[in-house]
């Protein structure tokens, strides 16, 4: 597939007024703003000794949050923007996870059905990861990317994979055992490498997957396989994906990306030699180089990353020159 040299082509770029106006970058789709990607940000401590105490939380009242089915949680809107609506309980409620604590406060997570209220107060919304993360808090923001990766270990691993046996919950959410030999089984994460591909000058490459809404890009990203390294996995994957050799791989950062169990390594990585792309029509349907003035501009793609994502956090700074 051939690029031109100033980029995109026309029919990637429809022209503004034929665009949605909320899909327009940067207008409705808001940069990513601080210095660690969204999710990586953490206010609180993890207290992973106390998991192993018959009463993690220390006597102490536990502010509870319940993810439902559809891993969404319940938020209220507060005067500083939305919040996430914990329930107050006396204790560790059965079946909770421990999550940390802070302040002096304890917090857990509970897989349960929605409802109205909690506590007494009333719900405004259930909202997912994705919408609410960019617009929490520090604390909220990582306690929901804990109580969503976890929770989702617990659903996914119900059962041993020595034996098949039901396991036993240990420890405060933080282990399953398998009865009949004794094995602990410990919450897994899978390592993921998400990259930003650029020319050494003002070029990007931004790919779509099938499955996405026509007209969203991004940038690149696959899994790191057995027995491979991180940059590895940044060389394997863009020359699977687009058909380019690169060089100077850079790490730039990491996000945890519970959707289900994944953490992304964030790179940024330099073409080398031939820019012409090849797409692997099973991984990618469309792949473009896009310039630094179409990203500015609005004339590039109908849609980018939203601002919750390490994707949009990578290119962002792209975009304002950090990574030439």
């Amino acid at each position: 597939m051939s690029v031109p040299a100033g980029g995109s082509t026309p029919a990637d770029n429809p022209p503004p007024g034929e665009r949605p106006a909320r899909e327009a970058w940067p207008e409705g789709s808001p940069a990513s703003a601080g210095a660690v990607p969204v999710l990586a940000r953490i206010a609180h401590d993890r207290a992973h000794l106390a998991r192993s105490l018959p009463d993690p939380a220390g006597g102490r009242p536990v502010r509870v949050l319940t993810v439902d089915a559809r891993r969404t949680v319940p938020v209220e809107e507060g005067p500083d923007g939305p919040r996430l609506l914990w329930d107050e309980r006396r204790e560790l409620p059965s079946g909770a996870v421990f999550l940390g604590t802070a302040d002096g406060v304890a917090f857990a997570a509970v897989r349960g059905e929605r409802s109205p209220s909690v506590g007494g107060r009333p719900v405004d919304t259930w909202s997912g990861l994705r919408e609410l993360g960019a617009e929490l808090g520090d604390l909220d923001a990582g306690l929901l990317v804990e109580a969503i990766g976890i929770l989702e270990w617990h659903e996914r691993n119900r059962f041993s994979p020595l034996t098949g046996a039901a396991t036993t919950i240990e420890r405060s959410g933080w282990v399953q055992r398998d009865p009949t030999t004794g094995t602990e089984l410990f919450p897994r994460t899978d390592p993921a490498v998400i990259m930003l591909v650029h020319d050494g000058g003002d070029r990007v490459v931004l790919g779509r997957q099938a499955v996405w809404p026509p007209g969203r890009f991004s940038i690149l990203a696959g899994f790191v396989e057995p027995g491979e390294s991180a940059e590895g996995a940044v060389a394997r994957e863009v020359a699977e994906e687009v058909g380019l050799t690169v060089t100077d791989i850079r790490y730039v950062g990491s996000q945890p990306w519970p959707f289900p169990q994944s953490l992304m390594l964030g790179f940024v990585a330099r073409a080398d030699g031939d820019r012409e792309l090849r797409l692997d029509p099973d991984e990618i349907e469309e792949a473009r180089w896009f310039t630094r003035d179409e990203l500015r501009s609005g004339e590039g793609p109908r849609a980018l990353p939203p601002p919750v994502s390490i994707a949009r956090h990578i290119l962002d700074r792209w975009v304002a020159g950090e990574f030439d």
